[in-house]
C-alpha cells in the first residue's frame, strides 16, 4: 500500500483528505497554499542557525516551552528508553525567537496555521454524525486564537558513525495534539504504521503538505480518527553525511477545551508531557 497525494485544489480533495485520515492517520497534499520558496529559506536559514553557537544564547525555559532544546535533552520517544538523534527549537509568536530568524518563521506559522484550521473544517464537514456530536464545540473553533500551537524547528545532525545502538531520528511515537501540519522536509526518512504492522514511506517529494492526526483528535472523536504510529529513520549512503531541517506544526486546541468526558486540552497535554519525562 503507498499513500496518495491528494491535489488540494481539486473537487474532491476535502472528502479524500478525510478518507485518507480515517484510513491511514495520514493525508498527503500536493499543490496547497503555503509558499515553497518561503519553506525553502526557512530550511536554509535555521540549518545556519543550528550549526552556528548562537543557539546556546535561546536555551529553553522549562517553564514556557519555548526556545532550543540541544541533543542531550532531547526527547525520548514513550515506551523506548534511547534518545532521538535530534534537536530543536520551539516556536511560539509570543517566545523567544532570534531577530534575524523572526519575519519568515512568523509568516510561516501564520499561513500554516490559517491552512490547518481549513483542514479541521474539512474533518468536521466529513465526519458521521455521529462523531460529529462528540465533539465539544466545532473542530476550528477549538483552536481559535490558541497560543499553545506549537511550531518545532527541528534539525537532525548528519550521521557520525557512534550514535547510541538503536538510537533513531525520532523513534516511533504519535503525536499528542489534534493534526500536525508538515511541509516534505529536505530528506526522506519518514514512515507511518499500517494496521497490519507494516511500515510506509510518506511521500517526501518537496511541495508536499504532510498531516497526520494527534491523539487529541483520537480522543475527541471517541477513536474514530486514529492516531497512527510513526518515525523517522536512519540514513542509508551518501544520505548519511546530510542534515534534515522539518517543520512540523503541531495543532493545540485552547487549554479549556473538552476533547472528552475524561479530558480537557490542557489536562491531556499536562499527562502526556509527564510521561515524555519534559516537565
Amino acid at each position: 500500500m503507498t499513500l496518495e497525494t491528494i491535489d488540494y485544489r481539486a473537487n474532491d480533495a476535502a472528502e479524500k483528505f478525510v478518507t485518507s485520515l480515517k484510513e491511514t492517520g495520514f493525508g498527503v497534499l500536493t499543490n496547497h497554499p503555503i509558499n515553497k520558496q518561503l519553506v525553502e529559506d526557512i530550511y536554509r536559514e535555521w540549518h545556519q542557525f543550528f550549526n552556528s553557537d548562537e543557539k546556546r544564547n535561546y536555551l529553553f525555559k522549562p517553564e514556557t516551552q519555548d526556545g532550543f532544546f540541544p541533543a542531550e535533552v532531547s526527547e525520548t520517544a514513550k515506551g523506548h528508553s534511547v534518545k532521538d538523534i535530534k534537536e530543536y527549537f520551539h516556536v511560539y509568536p509570543w517566545g523567544r525567537i532570534p531577530d534575524s530568524l523572526k519575519d519568515n518563521i512568523l509568516i510561516y506559522y501564520a499561513s500554516a496555521n490559517s491552512l490547518a484550521a481549513e483542514l479541521l473544517e474539512w474533518v468536521e464537514q466529513y465526519s458521521p454524525a455521529d462523531v460529529k456530536q462528540k465533539f465539544s464545540i466545532a473542530l476550528p473553533k477549538m483552536i481559535e486564537n490558541s497560543q499553545k500551537t506549537l511550531l518545532r524547528v527541528l534539525h537532525y545532525p548528519p550521521m557520525s558513525g557512534d550514535e547510541e545502538m538503536g538510537a533513531i531520528r525520532a523513534a516511533a511515537h504519535e503525536d499528542i495534539n489534534l493534526l500536525t501540519v508538515l511541509p516534505a522536509a529536505n530528506e526522506p526518512g519518514l514512515q507511518v504504521q499500517l494496521k497490519d504492522g507494516t511500515w510506509i514511506d510518506v511521500p517526501s517529494d518537496f511541495g508536499n503538505l504532510i498531516i497526520n492526526i494527534g491523539d487529541m483528535l483520537q480522543e475527541a472523536s471517541g477513536g474514530y480518527f486514529p492516531s497512527t504510529s510513526h518515525r523517522v529513520i536512519n540514513p542509508e549512503g551518501l544520505d548519511k553525511t546530510k542534515s534534515r531541517i522539518s517543520l512540523p506544526l503541531f495543532l493545540h486546541p485552547n487549554p479549556e477545551v473538552k476533547l472528552s468526558d475524561n479530558y480537557t486540552a490542557d489536562s491531556y497535554l499536562m499527562e502526556r508531557l509527564r510521561e515524555l519525562g519534559v516537565i
